[in-house]
């Protein structure tokens, strides 16, 4: 038999029911708070409540302690990553006449990019045009060459070339195959044999991003990348601003300008105005980083023998 009492219960419950629906509540258990007990795991709340969208398309609340920290994705997915900066031609200018070894690049590109303590994708060479010539030092990188033939070798699409000149790695595609190694007339790549050593289980887990080369995964290929995820900020690469003596210039060859931070020329006419040349230029791989001979040098050659094992 109804009642007026039964239906006047039965619509206060309907009506309760929608409240909490509509306030963003659900009287169902959270799922985080049922998998974290039947896991084991004993979270101590925290009385912050968070609201969700539950796989059944609810509205729930979650206590704050019952989260888990999504690992830090990159700023753009690595297929756009892919592309490149439109409109850009990025090059590299490197003054020998102002080296002295001092290698604060090769500490800053080693950090930025997390690499192993035994790794150096940025090198500092003693270097003789011939017996009889003053030495000099070489900073020597990938060369990001217009013609590179790491990209032809390698079977798996891995090694790539951009629409603004930067050559790339995707560690998510490589391999290991080392082609790209043997195709390399630079001597630029190393191969992973083993996880960098200073390297956190969190930087560890994050996923791989392209543009920042982190974090390198055993069993591929690294090598300089240019930083364009600094250049896509509007920033120097790392081993450029870390140069305290403006050794660098980096800059986008369409806008014909290049800097090393404190100071900016045309790169047309820095080139012709300071003889700047390509390293083995007579391979035919175009490369994108240009030296500048080291005349007039602000550095004896001896100055920077302390920072450096080799001796010629």
């Amino acid at each position: 038999m109804v009642t007026d009492t039964t239906t006047r219960k039965n619509f206060l419950t309907s009506l309760l029911t929608t409240t909490l629906a509509l306030a963003g509540c659900s009287t169902k258990k959270s799922p985080f708070e049922v998998a974290g007990r039947e896991n084991g795991q004993h979270h101590q709340p925290t009385g912050e409540m968070v609201k969700l969208l539950s796989v059944d398309g609810e509205i729930i609340e979650v206590d704050r302690a019952f989260l888990k920290q999504v690992p830090e994705m990159p700023v753009i997915s690595n297929s756009e990553a892919r592309k490149g900066i439109a409109g850009k031609k990025f090059v590299m200018v490197i003054d020998l006449s102002r080296c002295k070894n001092l290698r604060f690049c090769e500490a800053a590109c080693n950090h930025a990019h997390h690499l192993h303590t035994n790794h150096n994708w940025l090198k500092v060479y003693p270097m003789k045009e011939e017996e009889t010539t003053a030495a000099f030092w070489q900073p020597t990188m990938c060369m990001h060459c217009d013609e590179p033939p790491c990209v032809k070798v390698c079977p798996v699409d891995a090694t790539f070339k951009r629409q603004d000149g930067i050559v790339l790695v995707d560690s998510d595609r490589c391999i290991g195959c080392r082609f790209c190694m043997a195709a390399c007339p630079y001597s630029v790549r190393v191969f992973n044999w083993e996880k960098p050593d200073n390297m956190s289980e969190e930087l560890c887990g994050r996923p791989y991003s392209v543009e920042t080369s982190v974090p390198q995964k055993v069993g591929t290929v690294g090598k300089c990348d240019f930083c364009p995820d600094m250049a896509r900020q509007g920033e120097l690469p790392h081993c450029v601003s870390a140069c305290p003596n403006g050794v660098y210039f980096f800059g986008d060859r369409n806008e014909d300008s290049v800097t090393n931070g404190s100071e900016t020329f045309r790169f047309s006419e820095l080139i012709k105005d300071k003889s700047g040349y390509l390293l083995m230029d007579d391979l035919g791989t175009k490369p994108s980083v240009y030296y500048l001979p080291p005349v007039n040098r602000n550095f004896k050659f001896e100055k920077g023998l302390e920072n450096d094992n080799e001796k010629i």
